[in-house]
């Protein structure tokens, strides 16, 4: 008797990833990076720069209000202009944490030098990414972010569609896109 495994592709997981105005302020680097994303095949579901008051800063990063570094952490994030990913994958957020690298860029640098952090990162506080932590910070995060975007509705309707990987990357939207059918 033959036992046959019938393999599924595994659910994909979102991620809130950032790009820093540090990594932002310079184009090339700023390429590097979207090519690394779609180079470690992430889809990529939504994209947009902004610029943030001081006032989302200390919204977004409220936790950590108190803490010896939030202040200049709040002034770094509201200092010049980001680009946020909404990430799609099998263990986004793990992944995308693994590509960026430990948070410290000297200990990147030391402990995982082809990383994100390790390679265009300048300090602690100026490590050029951020990424989400878990589902819940994934929720939370990407509420923020992207406000009209529904993460239930895109697991329901369109998860489906983009696991099966007949998607295509729009370069003029900077986003995957759906296969239309003929």
């Amino acid at each position: 008797m033959v036992l046959m495994t019938l393999c599924r592709p595994r659910l994909l997981q979102l991620t809130l990833a950032i790009i820093k105005p540090d990594a932002v302020a310079h184009p090339l680097i700023l390429e590097a990076l979207h090519e690394k994303i779609l180079e470690n095949n992430f889809i990529i579901i939504r994209s947009k720069e902004l610029q943030w008051q001081k006032q989302d800063s200390e919204r977004f990063y409220a936790e950590h209000s108190g803490r010896f570094f939030y202040q200049r952490l709040v002034e770094y994030m509201s200092s010049g202009p980001m680009r946020a990913y909404i990430l799609a994958r099998e263990n986004a957020i793990s992944q995308w944490r693994e590509l960026m690298g430990p948070t410290k860029v000297f200990r990147a640098r030391y402990t995982s030098p082809t990383t994100i952090r390790a390679l265009y990162g300048l300090t602690d506080t100026r490590n050029t990414t951020h990424g989400s932590d878990s589902e819940v910070s994934a929720h939370r995060e990407i509420a923020f972010f992207f406000p009209d975007f529904s993460m239930k509705e895109w697991m329901e309707q369109s998860e489906p569609s983009f696991r099966t990987g007949r998607v295509h990357y729009d370069q003029q939207r900077m986003v995957h896109t759906l296969l239309v059918q003929s």
